[in-house]
């Protein structure tokens, strides 16, 4: 099967990835000549584990190719997928530019039944537009080349992007008619082999589906940071609450985390995203809105504790950071909370230590050098009055408390993912603020 992606952002390069290593024939296709060549050179522009080797594994055995345009490969392929960019809007709307660009160019290219496939998340109501967008092209070209168009949202999980890819407890396909259904059936089924997991849906319910399972999923991360924090007020203890609510099979154990707020790709845009959809529709998603007002809150608690402890000046002192990106197993900084931190410790006169496994580069990129960059999670902690853990990698789980303790010049632990045990740090004589506790 032949297909081309458009997009080699993190949804596009890894899809792309994967169908080529399930055998089918894959180009794809960005506008960007840089990120192209390096392509050709598997040289990846993003980090996710062991993406990197089966990038390179399919473009040596012809499988994978990237080029820049679509119209170069257009004529051999049975499906676009459009995977570009759809940011936030200033009034938290998605901006369809570049996904109604590829409409376009598809509309004006295609001379054979083609499937044109939205893997971006996109607000409900879109499909039409695109169809509309490529109705107009054949019009224009005076055509009647018959087309379908298809949602295909994407769930991968930063950091096990592959393993969701390769092995999905659900793909969700939204068609309009059994021609589309069975192309993507053909494309699907060698990755459900075992357990058949497509579900197939009409265009709106599927564009809905994604909107609304990012939604739910930040809304039981805000709850627990809510009840965290009323947990602090009332003396209880949110690690207890958290194994005891998550005992109830009808409420379950994930994502019932609490900590100093979500961030990445996905959460923020998509919450912005469907509650400007309602105020499209002249409804209030109260549920959601409050969702995003626990998250912004919750963005800055970890500054808060520290600035209480220090009577509200932190003039003259260093805070070492540990973790950068938004969650582990990945570079990614967009809207992460470590972010919000930096920004308001810097303006309260504080010096900031940093280090992340892998996203120093992406931070320096974002900030510049308002920080100071740290070789190791050990260099940061050197002269610090406060250890900040922030994102919790496994390289900070068992850290060796009697070198920090020597290090730092006093010594705080303020730990934003509740990851260390107070008894042992107190056997360290090493004070531990939670979230939460």
């Amino acid at each position: 099967m032949n297909i081309a992606i458009v997009g080699t952002g993190y949804v596009g390069l890894v899809s792309g990835t994967c169908f080529a290593e399930m055998g089918a024939d894959v180009t794809c296709i960005d506008i960007d000549e840089g990120k192209i060549l390096k392509l050709q050179s598997s040289e990846i522009p993003i980090y996710e584990p062991g993406l990197d080797s089966m990038v390179k594994r399919n473009v040596e055995a012809g499988r994978l190719k990237f080029a820049t345009d679509l119209t170069s490969c257009i004529d051999n392929v049975e499906i676009v997928f459009s995977a570009v960019g759809t940011p936030p809007d200033e009034d938290g709307s998605a901006d369809l530019k570049y996904v109604l660009d590829v409409a376009r160019t598809f509309g004006q290219n295609i001379k054979k039944y083609t499937l044109l496939v939205t893997k971006s998340t996109v607000p409900v109501g879109t499909a039409m537009k695109i169809k509309a967008v490529i109705k107009e092209e054949l019009l224009r070209r005076n055509s009647h080349i018959e087309f379908d168009v298809a949602s295909n949202p994407e769930f991968l999980k930063e950091g096990a992007a592959l393993k969701d890819f390769m092995s999905p407890d659900r793909v969700v396909i939204g068609v309009e008619t059994e021609r589309a259904k069975d192309i993507m059936n053909k494309l699907y089924k060698p990755f459900v082999l075992n357990n058949y997991r497509i579900i197939f849906r009409d265009i709106p319910s599927a564009e809905m589906t994604k909107y609304a399972a990012n939604s739910m999923l930040a809304t039981r991360i805000s709850f627990m940071n809510d009840i965290a924090n009323l947990c602090e007020l009332v003396g209880a203890d949110v690690d207890m609450v958290r194994r005891g609510i998550g005992a109830d099979a009808r409420i379950g154990t994930k994502f019932l985390y609490p900590g100093c707020g979500y961030g990445g790709s996905c959460f923020p845009k998509d919450v912005k995203a469907l509650i400007h959809t309602g105020k499209e529709y002249g409804y209030d998603m109260r549920v959601i809105e409050a969702v995003e007002e626990v998250n912004e809150y919750q963005k800055n608690i970890v500054f808060e504790k520290i600035l209480k402890v220090f009577d509200g000046n932190l003039e003259d002192k260093t805070i070492a950071l540990w973790g950068l990106a938004f969650k582990p197993e990945t570079d990614d900084m967009r809207e992460a909370p470590a972010l919000v931190i930096i920004d308001r410790l810097i303006k309260a006169g504080a010096k900031v230590n940093v280090y992340d496994p892998v996203a120093m580069d992406e931070c320096k990129r974002r900030i510049g050098d308002v920080v100071v960059y740290c070789k190791d999670m050990y260099e940061a902690v050197i002269d610090a009055d406060v250890l900040a853990l922030i994102t919790e990698w496994k390289q900070f789980r068992i850290p060796s408390w009697k070198v920090i303790k020597k290090a730092m010049r006093n010594v705080l632990v303020v730990d934003g993912r509740n990851i260390y045990d107070k008894r042992e740090l107190e056997q360290e004589q090493i004070p531990l603020l939670s979230i939460g506790k």
